[in-house]
């Protein structure tokens, strides 16, 4: 089992570095931005024709939450192939498999996390929005000088949540051929015919990274509440 165990550590190590924790970073980053985007869309307080877009992103929450992950993972890389459009994609959306990975994580984990940043900026005193505009702050200022700067340290933790669970769900990657920690561990598996030792031993290495990831949670929690008063 030792000699399992180190032959097989540089090989999940290498695979957790090169795609696992890489696709998890650039999925997450870009879904906060996507997130961010579209909790301010539907916050915002415009009529007329604005509606219909605030109507497209409640619709694209809606559809990313609904459905499970790997149905979004297939739909991305083995459907779009097929969605072939006469002038524009004649051949159909044919995507690299790690293209394909972050674009279906990042939109998914911008759905969720765009329903944390709605909830924390929603949940600031109004009293604080009335104050601002009282001596003269424009809204895009309240929002970015005030209420944003709030709202990141109350949506610290389920957003910090959020990256520790893409970082298990990356194991997902490999079902469109991606090349990560689960997908080498099964490869390895299927070679040494010891399937329990290798998938408990990839469940080892995706715990002490998502311990990791915890601790520095803990870690950026305790820095952006140093000048929160408490009342005990």
């Amino acid at each position: 089992m030792w000699h399992i165990i180190q032959s097989s550590t540089p090989q999940l190590l290498a695979a957790g570095l090169k795609y696992t924790i890489p696709i998890a970073i650039v999925s997450f980053i870009i879904g906060l931005i996507i997130a961010l985007f579209t909790a301010l869309i539907r916050l915002s307080s415009k009529r007329g024709a604005f509606l219909i877009l605030k109507a497209i992103f409640r619709f694209y929450v809606w559809l990313f939450r609904s459905t499970p992950l790997l149905v979004q993972l297939f739909i991305v890389y083995f459907g779009l192939p097929y969605l072939k459009i006469k002038g524009v994609f004649p051949n159909g959306i044919q995507l690299n498999p790690v293209v394909a990975g972050v674009i279906t994580f990042s939109l998914n984990t911008g759905a969720y996390c765009s329903e944390t940043i709605r909830a924390s900026i929603l949940s600031i005193p109004e009293g604080q929005w009335e104050a601002a505009y009282s001596i003269g702050m424009t809204k895009s200022v309240v929002l970015r000088r005030i209420i944003l700067p709030q709202a990141i340290r109350i949506s610290l933790p389920p957003l910090a949540n959020s990256f520790i669970s893409l970082v298990k769900d990356t194991s997902l990657a490999a079902s469109i051929t991606i090349v990560e920690m689960f997908e080498v561990s099964q490869q390895i598996a299927a070679q040494n015919y010891q399937p329990l030792i290798m998938y408990s031993l990839v469940a080892v290495y995706y715990a002490i990274f998502c311990t990791i990831l915890t601790w520095l949670q803990g870690y950026l929690e305790k820095i952006t509440s140093r000048y929160v008063t408490t009342s005990r």
